[in-house]
Parts: structure tokens; C-alpha cells; sequence
């Protein structure tokens, strides 16, 4: 435990600490701490602390290298000197670490760094571990560290720890080291600059580090190298400095980039929102219509094939690249996943749910999942797109690009757009450093562009669909999880999708010629009514469905009847006569033949048509034979010989085993069959509310009236004592495991006396009770000890 950590939480008031807590969540997840040496245990957890450092800035990660460089406990002003800048200039990102309790000051004003950082940078500004990590080691006995003195012509008189620091300070010193240097052999000097400036670890030849007079072996007797292993070497970070001279400054930026805006129309980026955001969410319901009819196979080294892909964009009317994007998007959304008796990808449990959502709703899944999307769907590795749904190595930095990326555009004022993608790169790598700067330069593009097709980014300015999203990477939870409410019902979002959603056409103009032309985005349920009812010709700012016979003939065969087709199509226009005409026309002659899955019976009222089918020389290969003169019996299945008469030209219906004719039922009590596939999917009642998220200043509150890191509990060595005379009722086994409970945070069942069960961890004893978090209140509650019965370890 760093007690200048816990003396710098017990000076701080209310307000910074809450200000703390605001930017350090994990710290009081529950069950949350309640004494501040607990506190500044998870603030220091390496973990923690990376995720931490992954989030802040280019000033800030270097003024955490010049910590380590300068080592020890510097001062503001050591920091400053150290960067070549003023004190005034380093302390506002100075208050960025403490307020993120990655570094703090003590009250003598030195600055203490939390031990991960250095687990992280093992080379800050390109340098290697300090001389004395390599002197001290075990590798180097106390007679070798003896002789090196002597070839530096230093005493090697005294203890290992004084012979250690006279070669320190040797080798730290640019005047003395620059003297040393004088007698080297040639080609020292350009050798020690290589590592200094472009180490501290290089592959080198092995034999030359044991060839007397080479550059090598004179720096290595002398400690200005180490050979780690035969073929590489480090050079420590005091020799690295020496060289580099008086006059080096370590890296400090302050100031992001410049980033070139150009001028962009509001209105026209509101607008192609508003189109892009209802065509997303059409496609994408057109896509999973195709996948639950056809299960799409996978390739035997996972993903979907590009064969599948143009298959797909082929039968939905989709770009292949948007095909490519909304097949993973739905397959994070948990929409579809693999079925293995069906042989591929069919619809999961939560696509018929999804389906009764409302359209606003319905895209924000597609928006949540691709925001925690651990894959870029456009993205070309060796110039071409990997297998769709394939395993991707990249993972989740990809999705840290996505939500660096979309913090650096909500930056540009609303009207404005980004120039150029260089610059635009070179901000993000500003405000997020950690992050693959090869990746970034590879995935930037192919993630503007999907966010382009879903509405997101218009005219290379968010969209306010994409300022609604920008600020949820802390939410975005990652691919493994099936939803994450914080991002599905956030209000901004919520807003900017029905806003989005609001200008969708519901209505259409229906011609004399059997056309549909819809002037601007279709919703959904259009766009799914006139798909049903007719063939899509084209789509963009205006869309247009023609129908014919077998367009309406296939909506007959899904359940409509031409009462309801006609019904359904006048709410979205006025009807023409053609279009009223043509579809009472085909629905007369629809079921007049009937074909039962019984031995494939074939029914019809009109004996002549019945003897008419059995002849018809392409209906053959059915085996039909007239048993009556309204009945006929096939060989084939029911499917087969339904596909088969109505590509002959006929208008038969499947019944069932009640010789009822099969139709599409409306929803009635809740539930509601969704076509295709004719699964039956229950509405569900609205969710819990979601929880709303810790308040810091409800915790630094708190924290601060619980009197500081000591607190009136039992000494661990005292724990078991007092559970042995107050827990009376359990055995010696059970009263260990309570012990556990309280030293080591251990999870267990315990029951009470009255039967009541709780699941407790993070127990303390004070005056005869136990207080633990409970989980299943939510918070710390009090237990007698001499009331709890039984203990049980809880996995």
C-alpha cells in the first residue's frame, strides 16, 4: 500500500475527491470501499491503471515518462526543467493525473507515480533501466563489479553498494563519460549512439561482445552495455542520457495538432442522416428475412465467404459492403448466431423480439452493437476484405480507434467538417498515443466509411446520430455482451434516432403502370409491405416496387388475402384500378388448387383443371395419378410439388391436416407470428430501469466521514479469536471460512438463524457483528455473529 497514495486521499476535500471518483468509476464499483486505504487499494490495481492510461492524452503519458526518467520522487519544477518548459505549463496536466490517481503529489510537493506505470514503460523515452538494475543483479558478482572499476580507473575498494555507486556516477556523468570516450576503439562512438537514441535494446553479433578490441567488448567491460541475451543487448538509462548531453529535453506536446476544417452544410448532414438511418435499418431487416430462409453456411476455418456476401447483396438489394458491415453488426446485436442442426447462421431468440420493437429502437441496437463491434468490416488487409465474422487479432483496439476516432470529430464544431484524414489521424494519435499508430493509419478510413452508411457521419462531419454516440465509449461494453442498455437507451441517443427516423415516408405514390414510388426514405413497414406485394426496381432518394402476378401471387402464398393486400396498400396511398383489378384478379384464381402434406394430395373444385394438371407434361416428374375427379396423389413432397405447380403457372395453397387453408394471423394478446418462418414471437413487458450509475460525491462523502483508512475493525489477527466467542452456533470449519470472509474478501453463503440466506464478502467485525456487503441488497448490511448457522463457500 503506497502511504503517500493514502495521505494525499485523507488531505482532499469533498469536491476533489468526487472528481477523483468521477473519472475512476472501477473505484467504487460495487461493493465499494468504504476507508480510504481500500480506496487506494483498487486505485492502484495495474489493471486499473493501464485502462486509465489507455484514455488520457499525448502531455500527460509524457509527463509520466519524465517521472520515470528523472526517477525517484521529482518536483513540478525537476519536471519542468526536465521538459524545457515553464512550471506554469506542466501543472494543468499534472491535475489530469491526480484527478485520475495516476500520480499525486505528496506534502512535500514531490510527485509520486503508481507502480504500473513503470510495469507499462519499460523504456520510457527510449531509454532502458537504470544502471543500477543491471550492477545490482545477481548475473554480476560483487569480483566483476571489482574489475570493471579498475578498467574504468576507479577503487574498487569497499562494498558492493560503494563500488556500485562510484561506476553510477562515472557513467551518469556527460563530462566523464565524454573523457572515457576519448581512448575508445573506432566505431565506438557511432555504435553507443545507435543505442542511445534508437535503443535501449538492438540485436547485435554475439562474438564481437568476446572479440578483445572490438567496440562491443570495450563498452561491455566498462558497463556501458549489457548483454542480455547472445544476440541482444541494453544500454542502461544513465549511460543513455550521458550521451544524448546537457542539452536533451524529453518530448512534451501540450498542444494537439492543428486540424484543418472545411465548411459543412448542417442541413444537408441532418439530411443524409435522415436517408442513410432508414435505409439502415430496411436493410438490415431485409438481410435477416434472407438468412431466416436460407441459414447461411460458414467456411470450414470460420466467417462467411465472399460467395455468401454477393449472394446476400444480390437477393436483399444491398452494396456488398453493406452487406458485409450489417451481417457482423446483426451477428454482435445477437440477432442471428450459428445453428448447428440448421448448418449455419439462422435468426437468434432475440431477432423476434427485436422485430416488435419500435423502428427508433430497433436502430439503436444496430448502432450499440457495432459501437462495441471488436472488428472494422471495411477494413482491407493485403488489399483485400478477410472472411466476414472471421476471427480478427486486432480485437478490441479496433474498437478503441472507433470511439478515439469519433472523440476527435466531436470536437469540430458543429457546421464545420475535418479536411483531411492525415490530420485527422495525427489527432486522434494525439488523444490516444497507446493505441496502434499502423493500425490507426489502416482502420481509420474503413471505419469513417461504415459510420457513413449508418448515418453516423455525413459530409466528413458527425451526424446527430454520431454526437449522440461520441460520448458513450465509456458505456460501450465490448463484443462479448448480448446488449448494453447504457448505450440502447441513453436519452441523446434515443432522441437523435427518433429524430432520425422521423422523416421515413410512410406513404407512397401508387401509378396506372403497377409502380410504387416512394419520394424519399421508406419506414420500415412500408418498405416491408411493398416488398411483400411487389418487386423492388431501384432505391436512393426516391425507390420504385412494380407489381405483377407473381409479386402479388407471393404475397397471397405468405398469408394475405386480396381484401387485406388491398386494405394493407391503401393506407400507405390511393389505389388505381389496374393495381385494385390486377390484384383480385390473381387472387381469384389463388387456391384453386390445394395440396396437402398427407401423401401429397392435390384438391381442387374443378375437374377439368385437376385433369389438366395431371397431364401437363412439366409436372411429370410430380407422379400425379387422379384418384377422384377433384383429388390427385404425387409422389413428391408437399414443398416440391407447391414450387412446382406455381412455376407452371398454377395458384395452388398449402392446408393443413383440418384442410384449412394456411394464412398469416395478426397479432392477438401479445403475441404475433413473424413471416417468414412462422415463429411465434410474445411481446415482452418493458425492462427494470436501468440502475443509475454510482455518484462520486455521494461515495467521496462517504468516504470522508468513515474518519480515514483506520477504522474501528478487528486485526486480522484478532479475527479469529473473536468469531471462536461469538459465532457459537457454527463448527471450527465454518467459523475458518467466516474468518476468510473478513481477511481475505472471500465470497460465501451464510444462513441465520430465522432461515434468511445472504451472500456476503468484504467482512468486517465490529461489536459482535459481521458487516458485509450483501449482494443481494446491494450494500453493506450487519450480521450477529451469533445468529449466523450455517456458512457455505459460494463459487
Amino acid at each position: 500500500m503506497d502511504d503517500h497514495l493514502i495521505g494525499w486521499l485523507t488531505g482532499l476535500d469533498e469536491d476533489r475527491l468526487a472528481r477523483v471518483l468521477a473519472n475512476r468509476p472501477d473505484a467504487i464499483a460495487a461493493p465499494w470501499p468504504r476507508r480510504l486505504d481500500a480506496l487506494a487499494q483498487r486505485l492502484t490495481d495495474t489493471f486499473a491503471v493501464m485502462e486509465v492510461m489507455r484514455g488520457l492524452p499525448l502531455p500527460p503519458l509524457e509527463l509520466l515518462q519524465a517521472c520515470l526518467v528523472i526517477g525517484g520522487r521529482p518536483t513540478e519544477d525537476e519536471l519542468a526543467r526536465f521538459l524545457g518548459v515553464s512550471t506554469s505549463a506542466v501543472i494543468p496536466w499534472l491535475d489530469r493525473l491526480y484527478d485520475h490517481a495516476v500520480a499525486w503529489p505528496g506534502r512535500d510537493g514531490r510527485i509520486s507515480v503508481a507502480e504500473a506505470v513503470a510495469r507499462w514503460w519499460t523504456a520510457p523515452c527510449g531509454l532502458g533501466e537504470p544502471l543500477g538494475a543491471y550492477l545490482d543483479s545477481w548475473k554480476l558478482s560483487t569480483d566483476a563489479l571489482r574489475r570493471m572499476c579498475r578498467v574504468l580507473d576507479l577503487s574498487p575498494h569497499g562494498g558492493r553498494r560503494q563500488v556500485i555507486a562510484r561506476i553510477t556516477a562515472l557513467l551518469g556523468d556527460c563530462e566523464r563519460l565524454g573523457s572515457l570516450l576519448d581512448d575508445a576503439p573506432d566505431g565506438t562512438l557511432g555504435m553507443l549512439d545507435d543505442f542511445a537514441w534508437d535503443g535501449p535494446v538492438r540485436s547485435v553479433n554475439g562474438n564481437r561482445f568476446i572479440t578483445p578490441g572490438t567496440p562491443e567488448k570495450w563498452a561491455l567491460d566498462r558497463g556501458l552495455l549489457f548483454r542480455t541475451q547472445w544476440d541482444l543487448a541494453e544500454m542502461p538509462r544513465e549511460v543513455a542520457l550521458a550521451l544524448r548531453g546537457p542539452d536533451y529535453r524529453g518530448p512534451f506536446t501540450p498542444y494537439p495538432p492543428d486540424l484543418a476544417t472545411a465548411e459543412a452544410d448542417a442541413d444537408a448532414v441532418e439530411h443524409a442522416m435522415c436517408l442513410a438511418a432508414p435505409h439502415v435499418l430496411d436493410r438490415a431487416t431485409a438481410l435477416l428475412e434472407n438468412v431466416d430462409k436460407t441459414p447461411l453456411p460458414l467456411l470450414k476455418n470460420g466467417g462467411v465467404g465472399v460467395r455468401e456476401i454477393k449472394r446476400l447483396a444480390r437477393e436483399t438489394g444491398c452494396a456488398e459492403d453493406e452487406t458485409r458491415l450489417l451481417l457482423e453488426v446483426c451477428a454482435v446485436a445477437r440477432l442471428i448466431a450459428i445453428d448447428e442442426e440448421a448448418g449455419g447462421l439462422t435468426p437468434a431468440g432475440r431477432y423476434d423480439a427485436w422485430r416488435l420493437e419500435e423502428a427508433p429502437m430497433r436502430l439503436r441496437v444496430l448502432l450499440a452493437a457495432w459501437w462495441r463491434m471488436e472488428r472494422s468490416s471495411l477494413r482491407r488487409v493485403d488489399g483485400r476484405h478477410p472472411a466476414a465474422l472471421g476471427d480478427d487479432p486486432a480485437g478490441e483496439t479496433i474498437a478503441r480507434i472507433r470511439w478515439a476516432l469519433f472523440a476527435a470529430l466531436a470536437e469540430i464544431p458543429e457546421g464545420r467538417a475535418f479536411a483531411t484524414l492525415p490530420e485527422l489521424v495525427q489527432r486522434v494519435h494525439w488523444r490516444a498515443p497507446l493505441l496502434d499508430r499502423d493500425l490507426l493509419d489502416g482502420c481509420a478510413a474503413a471505419v469513417l466509411e461504415e459510420a457513413r452508411l449508418l448515418g453516423l457521419v455525413a459530409c466528413d462531419a458527425l451526424t446527430g446520430l454520431g454526437r449522440a454516440l461520441a460520448p458513450l465509449a465509456a458505456v460501450a461494453g465490448d463484443e462479448s455482451r448480448e446488449c448494453v442498455p447504457e448505450v440502447e437507451h441513453d436519452p441523446a441517443l434515443a432522441k437523435a434516432a427518433t429524430h432520425a427516423m422521423a422523416s421515413a415516408r410512410r406513404t407512397a405514390l401508387f401509378g396506372a403502370d403497377l409502380t410504387a414510388v416512394v419520394t424519399g426514405p421508406p419506414s420500415v413497414e412500408l418498405a416491408a409491405l411493398l416488398d411483400r406485394a411487389a418487386d423492388r426496381e431501384s432505391q436512393g432518394s426516391a425507390s420504385v416496387w412494380r407489381f405483377s402476378p407473381a409479386s402479388v401471387r407471393r404475397a397471397l402464398d405468405g398469408g394475405d388475402t386480396a381484401d387485406t393486400l388491398i386494405a394493407d396498400l391503401s393506407e400507405a396511398g390511393t389505389l388505381p384500378q389496374p393495381l385494385t383489378y390486377l390484384i383480385r384478379d390473381v387472387a381469384r384464381r389463388h387456391g384453386e388448387v390445394t395440396v396437402s402434406s398427407v401423401g401429397c394430395i392435390v384438391q381442387g373444385s374443378d375437374p377439368t383443371l385437376l385433369a389438366e394438371i395431371a397431364a401437363h407434361r412439366k409436372l411429370a416428374k410430380l407422379g400425379l395419378r387422379l384418384l377422384a375427379p377433384t383429388v390427385l396423389a404425387g409422389a413428391a413432397p408437399a414443398a416440391a410439388t407447391l414450387a412446382a405447380l406455381r412455376e407452371a403457372g398454377y395458384a395452388p395453397v398449402p392446408v393443413d391436416d383440418t384442410g384449412e387453408i394456411t394464412i398469416r394471423r395478426e397479432p392477438q394478446g401479445g403475441r404475433l407470428i413473424l413471416l417468414p418462418g412462422g415463429r411465434v414471437a410474445e411481446l415482452e413487458p418493458p425492462g427494470p430501469l436501468l440502475e443509475p450509475p454510482p455518484d462520486p460525491r455521494e461515495h467521496a462523502r462517504r468516504l470522508l466521514v468513515s474518519g480515514g483508512p483506520v477504522a474501528a475493525a478487528a486485526q486480522p489477527r484478532q479475527t479469529w479469536a473473536v468469531i471462536g466467542r461469538m459465532a457459537t452456533r457454527l463448527p471450527a470449519a465454518q467459523q475458518s471460512l467466516l474468518g476468510f470472509v473478513v481477511d481475505r474478501d472471500v465470497r460465501a453463503m451464510i444462513t441465520l438463524a430465522d432461515g434468511v440466506t445472504a451472500t456476503v464478502s468484504h467482512g468486517e467485525l465490529r461489536s459482535g457483528v459481521l458487516d458485509a456487503w450483501c449482494e443481494e441488497a446491494g450494500d453493506y448490511l450487519e450480521f450477529p455473529l451469533n445468529e449466523i448457522a450455517s456458512v457455505t463457500a459460494d463459487c
